[in-house]
């Protein structure tokens, strides 16, 4: 998903002392003994070797079970009914993954990137030091980079990489340094723009007893129009494709010629289940997005695709450019899936037996027993968080939702930071929010000691965890419209970015037309009154919006810009003055966007 911008906050120091698959026997072919072995021809290896890759992919530091709708999946079954299954949480991922390499002596597990960041308190307040030491915990031995691993730009990337106190808040456990990642993540199309170099390891092999298997990892080209400039500072995003091609004949060179490739790009499957068949009625039918095209240039050395970035389930076969079927898989998001796959590795050849790999995605269920490690691993750094996490901000009278054109929550974001810019300028007239930037729906029932409608810091942080600030603009009309427009257009186009809107703007979408025609001009409207083109109006939105970002160049474009304060620092602020446990704040309409279908 679309990342935002990122400087972490600085008040953030908290001080210490406060499917597997089996091969069946007809793929087993003994290699025949030479004259002189004493070992017998049944002793030997296979020709063929079932690997499993587990893999997964944008776990945002989600160490305990994801809350409201983004803890749960879709299960489609036979008749067509569907039911949800709560899903996710890192002791539970873990018990999932040692299970399911249980006899499996060749086993890899992989992800494709934004394993940090957008993340929780409870990871997002130590600077996703404790997410890190999860996934060595869960055996990871590979990722790619994700847009969101740039949050806190490229140093503080490398720091995550290669261990060391942070610079600015120090180490959190004064007995020892933070160790860094125990697996490599792989950069290959993040170069240095002085240098030309990958800033981290473009590939990475993985070998047992003469079974190689590489690894390329690679992020979105876009990554600069999602991140905050300061994120990506100094760094050229290279091209999906022609990257991980050049890194492919590489390893080819090297002698390996089993490759998968990691890629932190994604598409969007037709059913939101995440065992929708995405091959019906043919092979890559169901689903579409930018990985369609990708995977359909990749050159045919590489032979399976793990992939990431929309936060979709998928476990599919898109043709390579040699008309062969090639798995393309992705496991939603959060770490409530995983995917199971089987490369069977032809020894002869070096290569992976295409017509044998078998993929499914797996629901990372909570009826199993908790891995012990990773709940004392979230027990510590939840006791050092607890004092900031547990402060009640304010009362909600039922869970307000992050779903939908319009979310309420959404509603609820902006309001909040047009009431925050009317603090600093009267002349205020309305507050954009980026859906990206809304990260959970804000819950109702009770987690811990607290009460039913208690929202809390750490529940706040985790829907707004970007510390950007508030900024006020001018605008004219036309640019107001214009900006409006790009929601549905231009980058935007395939997949719509709807901006949440304040109290007083509405207007009329229609989904029926197509790119820009999509927003009823005439129908936008402020207070009633339509929106003058000629007509100069004060705009409120977060620091990566008046950036351009999420493809908003209209909004880049302000004038008279002031720059205001934290934007959760404005959320807590709106919830404690419009809100008591007398008079929970009520879940918002979202009838501010008329939409058309």
């Amino acid at each position: 998903m679309s990342a935002r911008p990122h400087k972490k906050r600085a008040a953030r120091r908290i001080l210490v002392g406060a499917a597997v698959l089996s091969t069946t026997g007809a793929l087993i072919a003994a290699i025949p003994a030479t004259a002189g072995e004493t070992k017998s021809a049944a002793s030997l290896p296979g020709r063929y070797q079932d690997v499993q890759l587990l893999s997964f992919n944008d776990l945002h530091g989600n160490l305990e079970p994801p809350a409201g709708s983004s803890g749960r999946v879709t299960h489609v079954h036979e008749d067509g009914t569907t039911e949800t299954i709560n899903a996710g949480g890192v002791e539970y991922l873990a018990t999932h993954l040692r299970q399911a390499r249980e006899g499996n002596k060749y086993s890899i597990t992989a992800a494709a990137g934004d394993m940090v960041g957008a993340s929780p308190l409870i990871s997002g307040l130590f600077h996703d030091e404790p997410t890190i030491e999860a996934l060595n915990g869960l055996d990871l031995d590979v990722t790619s980079v994700g847009n969101h691993e740039f949050d806190e730009g490229a140093k503080e990337l490398a720091r995550l990489q290669n261990g060391g106190c942070h610079p600015e808040d120090g180490c959190y456990n004064d007995s020892e340094e933070f160790a860094g990642a125990n697996f490599p993540y792989l950069a290959a199309n993040v170069t240095d723009e002085k240098t030309g170099k990958p800033i981290l390891k473009p590939y990475w092999v993985w070998k047992k007893n003469g079974v190689k298997v590489g690894f390329i990892g690679v992020t979105l080209e876009g990554t600069p129009d999602i991140v905050s400039a300061e994120g990506v500072k100094g760094l050229k995003f290279g091209d999906e494709v022609e990257t991980i091609n050049k890194y492919a004949k590489v390893l080819q060179k090297q002698g390996v010629k089993s490759i998968v490739a990691l890629i932190h790009e994604g598409g969007a499957p037709a059913s939101a289940a995440y065992n929708y068949d995405c091959d019906s009625p043919g092979p890559g039918d169901g689903i579409s997005g930018p990985i369609v095209d990708i995977a359909k240039n990749i050159t045919p050395q590489v032979d399976a695709l793990v992939t990431g970035h929309t936060h979709q389930a998928y476990a599919c076969t898109i043709d390579d450019p040699a008309g062969n079927p090639r798995t393309v898989t992705s496991a939603a998001s959060f770490g409530r899936l995983y995917t199971d796959t089987t490369l069977t590795y032809d020894r002869w050849t070096g290569d992976i037996a295409r017509t044998a790999v078998k993929s499914a995605n797996h629901v990372v269920t909570r009826d199993v027993a908790k891995a012990p490690d990773m709940t004392e691993l979230i027990t510590r750094w939840k006791e050092l968080a607890a004092p900031v996490a547990s402060r009640p901000i304010g009362y909600i009278a039922g869970e307000i939702p992050n779903t939908g054109t319009e979310s309420p929550l959404g509603d609820l974001i902006a309001d909040a930071q047009l009431a925050y810019a009317k603090s600093l300028d009267p002349e205020a007239d309305l507050a954009l929010m980026n859906p990206g930037g809304i990260r959970a729906p804000l819950t109702y029932a009770a987690s811990g000691s607290e009460g039913d409608g208690v929202v809390t810091y750490g529940e706040a942080y985790t829907v707004q965890p970007f510390a950007n600030t508030v900024n006020l603009v001018d605008l004219t009309g036309a640019q107001l419209i214009t900006a409006l427009q790009q929601q549905v257009s231009g980058s935007n186009e395939a997949a719509p970015k709807i901006l949440q809107v304040s109290a007083g703007l509405t207007y009329t979408l229609d989904l029926t037309k197509t790119g820009a025609a999509r927003v009823v001009t005439d129908s936008v409207k402020l207070n009633g009154a339509a929106i003058d083109p000629a007509a100069t109006y004060r705009v409120a939105m977060n620091s990566f919006l008046a950036g351009g970002g999420d493809g908003f160049a209209e909004l880049g474009k302000g004038t008279n810009v002031l720059v205001g304060g934290d934007d959760l620092a404005a959320f807590e602020e709106y919830l404690t003055a419009n809100s008591s446990a007398a008079t929970p704040y009520p879940v918002p309409a979202a009838d501010r966007i008329t939409v058309v279908k």
